[in-house]
């Protein structure tokens, strides 16, 4: 029989073994770290971003002060995109952050009525975006988070037989002024977009 130690080193089973463990161990670190990188970028590609979102005519929210039952408001921008406030009257919001409301109201109320007022605003409904052109129900319908072109015509009815599934115009709201862009269906749709479908010629 053969010495122990020779047949340690001539048995390369528990090597060969040691080597596919670590080897299956660095393949699954690195499928995980590509499948968080393709995560990440997905994110990142992301355009819409309703933390930096402008509140605007038409839109609800709901306003409490921590601890102040009569404060609880609920309201929707007028037209001029203003609300109402208890102590503060009128106030012209459009334009602001869910944030940005919340510190200017905060500022508005202390010390003169409350000594560390805790505000809250959060959005109750979005305003509505439009639908015209090539589909068979144009109109306005209700904004929902993560809604995309191709969601908002399928609310619309679908393109007709004569629809322009291509070129899809969609005029925006950005910094104040009027935007037409032309977008893919499976680009995002933001609150009060006007989305056009053209005719196709072809």
């Amino acid at each position: 029989m053969l010495p122990a130690a020779i047949l340690k080193v001539t048995n390369p089973m528990p090597a060969f073994i040691r080597y596919l463990t670590q080897s299956t161990l660095q393949l699954k670190r690195m499928l995980l770290a590509t499948l968080l990188l393709i995560a990440t970028s997905i994110h990142a590609a992301d355009p819409v971003s309703f933390s930096t979102y402008g509140l605007s005519s038409g839109d609800e929210i709901h306003i409490t002060v921590f601890g102040e039952d009569d404060m609880d408001v609920t309201t929707r921008l007028t037209d001029a995109g203003t609300i109402s406030y208890p102590f503060l009257g009128e106030i012209r919001v459009k334009g602001m952050t869910v944030g940005e409301l919340q510190k200017h109201l905060t500022n508005q109320l202390k010390p003169d009525y409350f000594v560390d007022p805790q505000v809250n605003v959060s959005i109750t409904e979005y305003r509505k975006f439009f639908v015209s052109g090539e589909v068979k129900d144009p109109g306005g319908f209700s904004f929902e988070p993560g809604l995309t072109l191709e969601k908002a015509i399928a609310l619309a009815g679908g393109f007709t037989q004569r629809a322009d599934k291509k070129a899809i115009q969609v005029t925006r709201e950005i910094n104040g002024r009027q935007v037409e862009r032309t977008m893919k269906q499976d680009d995002s749709v933001l609150p009060g977009d006007i989305i056009n479908i053209k005719e196709s010629f072809f």
